[in-house]
């Protein structure tokens, strides 16, 4: 099977003036749910885990039930690797649709070489593998590119477990960016700083970070370029600058001005430039998303009494309420398919996690939390990470859309809050 070359892309996002703070490893995943259909696979350990610094197929595994779509069958008693040719009736009795097996080997220049082989059970079809040849600081990209490689052999859609989320914390009185994997680990601080650090944003090509700032006193909006830990300044207009929303083309920028009185919503240039102001309200606009095509930006209103989600066409003119369950409803999130939009709803003294099927505009709370916030989907539209309290603990989750399937991203410490799914990262 041919290597496949793995670029280090979990480098610090080190920024001027900041702080830069250890990686750190924020977050255990605990998975819990049963969903109606999974299908079962059994994750047999990878030849020579014992000596790796990383456990490979425990990786994997977690991945693939994170995702809700794959329940583990046991699998340890086996002694297999990729070569290996396994007796699929034996795991057909074992009611396995599908086995992974593989090695992992140190080589003598200190690298790690990672390979492995899928087997259909059911039809007894060799699916193919793929070998790695990489750093021990890559060995946690490899396992997530493996479970990518399963995910879309199994159910033809492309896996998200090598992208990577973006959060902030706030510890003490000091706040701070991060960059992490999909299922939380291998976080790189890319800013600290004594003010307050929200609304992080990936653009489309998973390149670039826009957020807010306040390190000058007020609301100020960056865009940070991940590769090279260069920033710019995109507005710093008289006022609140904040909310920053990408277009799905990545060229635009809609942001909250309230240089003109008021809090408006206005699009800008990418790399900076006049802002033009989308239309005219006599209330509170703000929390603007992209739809998946472009065309419109979803927004959160007063302009009714009381918060709302709304829709506008990105060229400007009359507003479109969307939502009409509840009072107050914030924080919208659009699916990369154009099919959910998810958001915040106040329900008696709390706040729940909400999906609305935008095509039928059926509605459904998810949750059993009472404090989420910031709900963000994945590249491939199948989870949403959000942020939330359990037990009196600040987490990151990620759910199914249906709600049967969570995975608490539990933080160490801190307040936890304003996750963002970074978008597929380029091969």
């Amino acid at each position: 099977m041919p290597a496949v070359r793995l670029s280090r892309r979990g480098a610090t996002l080190a920024l001027a003036g900041s702080c830069a703070l250890p990686a750190l490893a924020q977050f255990r995943v605990e998975i819990t749910g049963v969903g109606l259909t999974q299908l079962p696979i059994a994750l047999a350990p990878f030849r020579g885990e014992g000596q790796s610094p990383q456990k490979i197929s425990a990786i994997v595994q977690a991945d693939l039930e994170r995702s809700g779509r794959f329940v583990g069958i046991p699998a340890s008693d086996q002694s297999l690797d990729e070569s290996s040719r396994p007796d699929l009736g034996l795991w057909r009795q074992r009611n396995a649709d599908a086995l992974t097996s593989g090695s992992i080997t140190r080589l003598a220049d200190g690298r790690y070489d990672v390979r492995f082989r899928l087997w259909d059970v059911v039809r007894a079809q060799d699916l193919g593998g793929q070998g790695f040849v990489v750093t021990q600081a890559d060995l946690r990209l490899v396992a997530h590119r493996i479970a990518d490689y399963i995910y879309e052999k199994l159910t033809g859609e492309r896996g998200i477990f090598s992208t990577r989320l973006s959060y902030v914390t706030k510890v003490g009185s000091r706040y701070s960016l991060w960059v992490a994997d999909a299922d939380g680990e291998n976080a790189q601080s890319a800013l600290s700083s004594p003010e307050p650090i929200i609304s992080p944003a990936w653009s489309p090509s998973g390149g670039q970070l826009a957020y807010v700032s306040f390190e000058s006193r007020k609301p100020v909006v960056y865009v940070h370029e991940v590769a090279t830990g260069r920033r710019r300044l995109i507005a710093n207009f008289r006022g609140s600058n904040s909310a920053p929303a990408w277009s799905p083309d990545g060229r635009t920028l809609a942001v909250t001005l309230s240089r003109d009185g008021g809090s408006q919503l206005y699009t800008i240039d990418a790399n900076g430039g006049e802002p033009r102001r989308l239309m005219q309200s006599s209330g509170i606009d703000t929390e603007p998303a992209f739809s998946s095509d472009g065309r419109s930006i979803y927004f959160v209103s007063d302009r009714g009494g009381s918060p709302q989600i709304y829709r506008v066409s990105t060229s400007g003119g009359g507003a479109e309420r969307v939502t009409f369950q509840g009072s107050y409803n914030i924080s919208p999130a659009i699916s990369p398919d154009g099919q959910w939009l998810a958001y915040i709803s106040r329900v008696g003294s709390g706040y729940k996690l909400h999906v609305m099927d935008l095509k039928a505009g059926t509605v459904a709370a998810i949750t059993d939390t009472v404090a989420d916030e910031s709900p963000s989907f994945a590249p491939n539209s199948r989870l949403i990470v959000y942020a939330t309290q359990q037990q009196g603990r600040d987490a990151l989750m990620t759910t199914t859309l249906d709600g049967k399937i969570k995975a608490r991203l539990a933080g160490q410490s801190g307040d936890i809050r304003e996750p963002d799914w970074g978008p597929y990262q380029k091969q």
